[in-house]
């Protein structure tokens, strides 16, 4: 008894089950559908939960009793990472997944599928004719009947290329480019999943409130990605020269304004622009909206003191408005002040005692007397609140949905095939199609038409049509 040797090595074992066991799963269509629904609910997800804010926004909203659904809490929310969808691992996991699945199903279907399309094959057998969608068969016993040269003209003249071997088989096609099409969709949505992950790897997103007149660096970040380094620590500033905001005759706000530049690490101006809502501006990258305003401090002079700067805080009104307020002393010891409102930036302030009582109401450049003294109100200054975002993957992901958009649009051509054979004195001819098989049934009745049109008158013996 002999024992003999398995000539299987382990990879060679490894990669037997890659592919008869992996690779038929991982190019199954309905693994497709799957990973798709899949990544469109947790899309979903990720645009109705607020994303990228603190703990205690997800405690206020999101509250253990009652749970949203039963069962969304801010603990849930936390845990799953649904604060910040786009980034976790087993949404990133999706994705590869999904774009593996598409990159294998191009090697092992879609590119023998137009490999195989693309070779010329004739028929040699009257019987294969019969199998097709649309054939017929003509007597060509006329002497001027048309011949294969002929109908190879036709046929070319229907934009088909031909190709044919000796004189009695002939083979035709159109539309390839449609076969094209599936494989170009597969790269379109390779290229946006690619793009996808790099946004979320390298980008990020900022909050800045920041007064007028002041220069900042991006540094309050809410979101951000692994490798974002790069874009978050630039070597430039922004300096808001002026914000300002546009009001209706009613006093309504019509828009708001800030007048921005992009300075150097010298200080020096390399960009400029005044954005507002839907015009960010956009430099290295980043891009700055302006989505928020608030009063940042009230400039006063106390008789004929130095002119004071004094910061104003966003008070609690219980959502009637919004309000902003500080105090300012009118004695040098602090035993007496006055407070400062003001809800707008269209210049009044409203003057109280430490009583409550309403002293005065004041305007820019206008002054009042309060506890002895001259308070002259000299500047309301406002305050511009930005969100900056950069996201790298985006100009990627344009360019994969114009693949996508131009894949679509190859994918409509129908791929077109004919086959002729002259055989013991009968001509067959048959096609069949992918696509638009009305459009292609009324082509082939056109050509068999014109067959009969250039021979003797002889009818046809049959055709066989499966409409």
């Amino acid at each position: 008894m002999t024992l003999e040797k398995s000539s299987k090595t382990p990879f060679t074992a490894f990669t037997g089950f890659i592919r008869k066991e992996f690779l038929p799963v991982l190019t199954d269509l309905r693994l497709a559908i799957i990973l798709l629904l899949a990544i469109a609910i947790f899309s979903i997800a990720g645009t109705i939960i607020e994303q990228g804010q603190s703990i205690a926004f997800y405690q206020e909203n999101y509250p253990e009793s009652p749970a949203l659904f039963g069962f969304l809490t801010w603990k849930v929310v936390i845990i799953l990472g649904l604060d910040h969808v786009y980034r976790t691992w087993w949404f990133l996991a999706l994705l590869i997944f999904f774009g593996t699945s598409l990159i294998a199903c191009t090697f092992t279907r879609q590119l023998p599928a137009l490999k195989a399309a693309r070779r010329w094959k004739f028929y040699e057998k009257p019987q294969r004719f019969q199998k097709l969608a649309l054939s017929a068969e003509f007597d060509v016993q006329a002497d001027n009947f048309t011949s294969i040269e002929n109908l190879s003209q036709i046929l070319q003249q229907r934009r088909y290329k031909v190709f044919q071997e000796d004189t009695n088989k002939l083979y035709a096609r159109k539309g390839i480019i449609g076969r094209i099409g599936p494989i170009i969709v597969h790269i379109g949505i390779v290229v946006i999943l690619l793009g996808s992950i790099l946004g979320a790897m390298t980008g990020f997103t900022a909050q800045e409130m920041v007064p007028s007149g002041e220069t900042f660096q991006i540094k309050n970040i809410i979101d951000a990605g692994p490798w974002a380094a790069p874009q978050v620590t630039q070597n430039w500033a922004v300096k808001v020269n002026r914000f300002w905001i546009d009001y209706t005759s009613s006093g309504d706000i019509d828009q708001f304004y800030s007048d921005m530049s992009v300075l150097d690490k010298q200080g020096k101006e390399i960009d400029q622009d005044t954005i507002y809502v839907n015009h960010p501006l956009r430099h290295k990258g980043v891009t700055l909206y302006q989505t928020d305003w608030g009063i940042a401090a009230v400039k006063v002079r106390v008789n004929k003191s130095p002119i004071f700067k004094l910061p104003m805080a966003q008070l609690d009104t219980k959502g009637k408005g919004r309000l902003w307020g500080t105090w300012i002393p009118t004695k040098p010891d602090l035993s007496e002040g006055v407070s400062l409102l003001a809800k707008d930036l269209q210049g009044t302030v409203i003057i109280y005692d430490t009583q409550g009582k309403l002293v005065n109401t004041v305007r820019e450049g206008m002054s009042a007397e309060v506890n002895g003294v001259t308070l002259k109100i000299l500047e309301v200054v406002g305050s511009t609140g930005l969100q900056i975002k950069a996201d790298p993957g985006i100009p990627v992901v344009y360019t994969g949905f114009a693949i996508l958009m131009i894949a679509v649009v190859m994918s409509y051509f129908s791929h077109s095939q004919v086959w002729v054979l002259q055989k013991e004195g009968n001509l067959y001819i048959g096609g069949k199609t992918n696509r638009a098989q009305v459009a292609f049934e009324g082509e082939m009745l056109e050509i068999f038409e014109q067959i009969n049109s250039q021979s003797t008158g002889e009818s046809t013996k049959s055709l066989v049509s499966s409409l």
